[in-house]
């Protein structure tokens, strides 16, 4: 099921909230764990199975880690299973048809397992592991009622796309958690953004991205090559950001305040603020998980710092997808900080003209980033790039520019204004107004912009324009 659906907007979240709220406190943990399970099965009912195993085994192993503290090598024993149990679904499911692919093509000859994959199997993977390392590691408490545990790894606002929650930012609100009237409506209000970003920007973006993307390489013009690019960097922006809104505001319907997952990622002034800003609860698993175990940026050589780098962002590709494109693609972004942090640039730039010029740098390769990360594969990719920078022989120039502009430039331009902080610069300014009718003014416009959009994006849906969120895929 998904949120940017009809049968979750009109069906299952008022039956949801109605359930929730109607009963009493002690039984509303219970109702949302198996509305959930509901939720996460309703495609695929199977897939629950892989759900619920991912549970019980995550959940013994935190009690077999509290329990055997003192017993250092049975402790490590505990640990090395939990981890690798971990990882061993998300390989079954999700990398072991690409490592038999990869297998066979060396000269041997295996059948491919075809497993289908679990949607959101790397979130709810990463979720319940960190659960289990940080009962080791002592930062929180073990949680003795399997059905606390199963709410935190399968509720179901951040099950399949995030944002990755820690145990220990949540742990209080499993137990005890109030909404009140304000909490409540900020809830709905930022749901109803992140639909309207999804349905709006998002699916008109995809459909732009796709017709670019699918233009055979020799007609596709160099113009139409950067629009197509540009338009899936603006699609994966609001498809990402947009889901994350909605379980962020879905979270305040339920009493739950999630960490936010998002900042305005493209007006970063480096590539290393950007991943500062993008998809922000897989950076901090990486570096509390991965990087900082391993050093961080505190080692005495810089070749262990680079090591430590590599590892991060090698992790990073291959946890998006079996795919070379996203291995390539983590590499790259290994590459861009880690000469970013052996050089100290931008920050050594003394001038605003090279901290622009290195801006619009880092903007290009984020751009170059997604054409590697949507590209059918990495030839594909490669052509692609080699067209946008007018090495393919290609026209500079085609009718599919302007038909492009003439059906969405309303799309496109919406979209490039809400990736910057204008609006939100707008709206600070006019909330600190000492004019009290002006504030109430905005406030109710605000009101109807939101209720206008969602009409407006619902239409969408009754029509048939929908696409699924890019990022169910991993």
């Amino acid at each position: 099921m998904e949120f940017s659906s009809n049968i979750f907007v009109f069906l299952f979240l008022p039956v949801t909230l109605a359930g929730y709220y109607l009963l009493h406190k002690p039984y509303r943990n219970g109702f949302l764990l198996i509305m959930s399970l509901l939720f996460y099965g309703w495609g695929e009912p199977k897939f629950v199975l892989a759900m619920i195993g991912s549970i019980l085994f995550n959940y013994v192993s935190a009690l077999l880690a509290d329990t055997f503290r003192k017993r250092k090598g049975l402790l490590k024993f505990i640990m090395t299973v939990c981890v690798a149990g971990n990882l061993g679904l998300m390989f079954a499911y999700k990398y072991l048809d690409f490592f038999i692919g990869n297998l066979n093509r060396i000269g041997f000859n295996i059948p491919l397992a075809n497993i289908v994959l679990p949607i959101g199997i790397s979130f709810f993977t990463f979720q319940a592991m960190s659960y289990v390392i940080d009962v080791y590691r002592g930062d929180v408490k073990v949680q003795r009622k399997p059905w606390r545990v199963g709410l935190y790894i399968a509720f179901f606002p951040q099950l399949i796309a995030g944002p990755i929650v820690r145990y220990k930012d949540v742990e209080a609100q499993i137990t005890d958690r109030t909404v009140d009237f304000g909490l409540f409506s900020a809830g709905v209000q930022r749901f109803l953004i992140g639909f309207s970003k999804k349905i709006l920007l998002a699916n008109n973006m995809a459909l732009i991205a796709d017709r670019a993307f699918g233009t055979p390489d020799a007609q596709r013009s160099v113009t139409y090559a950067w629009i197509g690019a540009v338009a899936y960097s603006l699609q994966i922006l609001f498809d990402f950001s947009g889901y994350s809104d909605m379980a962020v505001g879905l979270g305040k319907m339920f009493g739950f305040r999630f960490l936010e997952n998002f900042d305005y990622p493209y007006i970063s002034k480096s590539v290393t603020e950007f991943w500062r800003r993008w998809h922000m609860s897989l950076g901090r698993w990486f570096r509390d998980y991965v990087y900082f175990p391993l050093g961080g940026s505190r080692v005495e050589k810089k070749s262990r710092l680079v090591f430590n780098l590599f590892a991060v962002w090698l992790l990073t590709g291959i946890w998006h997808g079996a795919s070379w494109n996203f291995v390539l693609w983590g590499l790259m972004y290994f590459a861009l900080i880690a000469f970013e942090k052996l050089t100290g640039f931008p920050g050594k730039f003394k001038t605003a003209l090279a901290r622009a010029v290195y801006r619009v740098f880092t903007l290009l390769c984020v751009l170059g980033g997604w054409v590697l990360f949507r590209a059918a594969g990495t030839l594909a990719a490669g052509r692609y790039a080699l067209t946008m920078l007018g090495l393919g022989g290609n026209a500079f120039f085609d009718d599919s520019v302007i038909l492009t502009f003439r059906e969405y430039w309303f799309f496109l331009l919406a979209a490039v204004l809400c990736s910057t902080r204008i609006f939100k610069a707008i709206r600070a300014r006019l909330d600190t107004c000492e004019r009290k009718w002006l504030r109430a003014a905005v406030n109710a416009l605000s009101v109807g912009a939101y209720m206008f959009c969602f009409v407006w994006a619902v239409s969408f849906l009754v029509i048939g324009a929908h696409n699924p969120f890019i990022y169910f895929n991993f």
